[in-house]
């Protein structure tokens, strides 16, 4: 291999080489005889054989000396502006081929053609980078949301083949079980949902529908959460507002954001639900008196599997609001979140109107 590549360098510098031969000599050539030609006319000069024997000779190897020459310094030139910036590149893509996306190719000076390239590249490993580390957390995460209902189904299933146990034992365990599989079923879809929106492979069916109907049944189907606990629910619904979206991604987006309005609410705390409509848009908001949350923590809210509540003791997996967030990129509508630790948090959503 080595001496087939030595022998492939050698033949590309001979043909180099004769490229410049053949280029010099045309050149000098026509100069020559140009000049001879105007020399001897205007002196009327006749030129022997051996004038003529002697120059050719004389310009043949000054054809061979400025060919070679030229070829050095083309080799050189090739060298330094053009090869070591491949091999850099080369280099580095063949470590980023072996998993290493930390690699970065340096500028080189006074070449602005190949610092194009390099910045593409620095780039691509860049963003390689990130969905690297992105896609090893979503691993971590999603091996951590997994593993905790199954190892409550299998310690439960456990508790269940003790002889004797319990009437008031078995349904507690029974409870437990389904719990875990709804929290494991519920994983799996929201992780479906995700990745079908962040591959594009959910298109939005447009169609015209009263955004304020839509808010009270959403509302309605929390009925039961609200009794329960004690939670009192406030709402400025405004009537027949129109919207022209896809009615069952919104669902999805008012669902999740009741959902963690109530569980992050305390039992006797209050719920606020309002839709109001501007010049284009229809503005939502959700509104509770619960834990609130920091502003480091509401900077990453929207991230998958992020969770403000690092012990997990708040069930959850994460997944909810990156669900919403992506459903109202692609509705083409605005979120923010607005929130204060021990004082609630407001979700303010704006999807345009008719």
């Amino acid at each position: 291999m080595k001496r087939s590549g030595r022998y492939r360098r050698l033949l590309r510098s001979l043909s180099y080489y004769l490229v410049f031969f053949l280029l010099v000599a045309f050149v000098i050539t026509c100069c020559t005889m140009l000049f001879v030609s105007t020399l001897s006319k205007s002196l009327d000069i006749t030129f022997t054989d051996a004038h003529i024997a002697t120059a050719a000779k004389l310009t043949f190897w000054n054809v061979v000396l400025l060919s070679l020459i030229l070829s050095v310094f083309d080799r050189l030139r090739r060298k330094l502006m053009v090869e070591r910036p491949i091999k850099r590149i080369n280099e580095a893509a063949d470590k980023m081929i072996q998993g290493d996306f930390s690699v970065r190719v340096q500028k080189l000076p006074h070449n602005d053609d190949f610092n194009e390239i390099i910045d593409c590249f620095n780039k691509m490993a860049e963003e390689l980078s990130g969905t690297e580390t992105l896609r090893t957390d979503f691993i971590a995460n999603v091996s951590h949301e997994l593993k905790t209902p199954l190892a409550v189904m299998q310690n439960y299933g456990t508790l269940l083949q003790q002889p004797g146990l319990g009437e008031e034992k078995r349904l507690e365990y029974a409870k437990a079980i389904t719990d875990a599989s709804r929290r494991l079923a519920d994983l799996i879809t929201n992780i479906l949902k995700l990745n079908k929106l962040e591959n594009q492979q959910i298109y939005p069916k447009c169609a015209e529908f009263d955004l304020s109907e839509q808010l009270c049944g959403c509302l309605l189907q929390f009925e039961s959460v609200w009794e329960q606990q004690n939670i009192e629910i406030e709402t400025e619904i405004a009537d027949s507002i129109t919207v022209r979206a896809d009615e069952e991604l919104l669902s999805l987006v008012w669902n999740n954001l009741l959902s963690n309005a109530f569980k992050f609410t305390s039992p006797g705390g209050k719920v606020s639900v309002a839709l109001s409509a501007t010049g284009h848009h229809a503005v939502v908001k959700v509104q509770d008196t619960g834990c609130g949350m920091s502003p480091e923590v509401g900077a990453h809210i929207f991230e998958k599997f992020y969770q403000g509540d690092p012990s997990h003791a708040t069930q959850g997996n994460g997944l909810g609001l990156a669900l919403v967030k992506r459903v109202v990129d692609i509705l083409r509508g605005e979120i923010s979140v607005e929130s204060e630790r021990g004082k609630g948090t407001t979700f303010t959503v704006k999807i345009r109107r008719l």
